[in-house]
């Protein structure tokens, strides 16, 4: 999801996770929210949250944050955001992260943010890339920090895309190219968790996956709760650590970092990057594509078929090397097909 893009009224599913009484009642309190009817929907909850309903603890938490219905109050958040995610709610954990971090207390974010992140939650990963670019909080680590922030600014978060421009300067192509391809390994990791835990929402059983930093057993997704980056009536708001782009912190000197060397290009594997009626729109990928890991040494190819130029980039030395390219560009956002010699 798009932290930072305006998103429609949210919706309530078929399914609940509470008891029926409290899935009622919670229910009740997400229909009066989409009429706007902020402080009938806060009456609800509350009455579900004093009963221990997670879900309409995390929609208070909402609630405090944003202002609606209840003056806005964020250790009221947090209180809630708490509760609801040490019962394992994973919008709650994620949002229960983010506060902590935003708090100051860095180390008590971190775990709820790396559960957050593992789920591919894109604010978890822009903190933590920022963290593990300058060795916040966290051992400095460009490769994993060049991954992290790649999946966020894959996931449309503004404020990722231009931190990930930063990292292009500073870290060394032979780290980006390795971030790359553990971007492709993290988000299969994360798609296989989202799999898992949708299965089992459906199927009415707990997923054996999601655990969340002192929850007692994970729960299925949440289907009665305010989406964790919606409100009804206005743009949801990224919370991103007081860093807002990365630092260069303590990059060595030139000198003794020299470039990291093109690779050979000499293989016949390819990775297709489109089909384009007008070079104009061939030449504007490239442009854009042209020096990022995987693909930086390697060369354009066209291939006129038909009405169209297919655009390659070529000299791969096998399948696995091509395959690796195409998974860092896909994570960056980026359409590509690996073509057998």
């Amino acid at each position: 999801m798009a932290a930072c893009a305006a998103v429609p009224v949210m919706s309530v599913h078929a399914q609940t996770t509470g008891s029926g009484a409290n899935a009622n009642v919670v229910k009740s309190g997400v229909e009066a929210w989409q009429r706007q009817d902020f402080a009938g929907a806060v009456r609800q909850w509350e009455t579900a949250a004093a009963r221990g309903d997670a879900d309409a603890e995390f929609n208070l938490g909402q609630a405090y944050r944003l202002g609606k219905g209840v003056p806005q109050d964020m250790a009221k958040a947090e209180f809630y955001f708490g509760r609801a995610a040490r019962k394992g709610h994973p919008q709650a954990g994620d949002n229960y992260g983010i506060v902590l971090f935003q708090s100051g207390r860095q180390t008590e974010a971190l775990p709820w943010l790396n559960t957050a992140a593992d789920r591919g939650e894109p604010r978890a990963m822009y903190i933590l890339g920022i963290a593990a670019f300058n060795g916040d909080y966290v051992g400095k680590d460009w490769v994993r920090a060049y991954a992290l922030m790649t999946r966020a600014a894959a996931s449309g978060l503004p404020q990722a895309t231009t931190s990930l421009a930063t990292m292009d300067t500073v870290i060394p192509l032979e780290q980006r190219q390795m971030g790359i391809s553990l971007a492709g390994d993290l988000e299969r990791k994360a798609e296989q968790a989202r799999s898992v835990q949708l299965a089992a929402s459906d199927l009415g059983a707990k997923a054996p996956a999601l655990q969340t930093p002192g929850s007692a057993a994970p729960r299925p997704l949440p289907t009665t709760s305010i989406p964790a980056s919606s409100v009804a009536t206005a743009p949801a708001t990224p919370m991103p650590p007081r860093p807002v782009a990365p630092r260069p912190a303590q990059p060595p000197p030139a000198a003794a970092r020299p470039p990291a060397p093109a690779p050979h290009a000499t293989g016949n594997w390819r990775i297709q990057l489109g089909a384009f009626s007008q070079r104009g729109n061939a030449d504007a990928l490239w442009s854009r594509v042209k020096a990022r890991p995987g693909v930086a040494g390697h060369p354009r190819i066209d291939i006129p078929s038909g009405g169209v130029t297919r655009l390659l980039a070529g000299g791969y030395a096998g399948q696995a090397d091509a395959e690796r390219a195409c998974d860092g560009l896909k994570a960056g956002g980026i359409a590509c097909l690996v073509i057998k010699p």
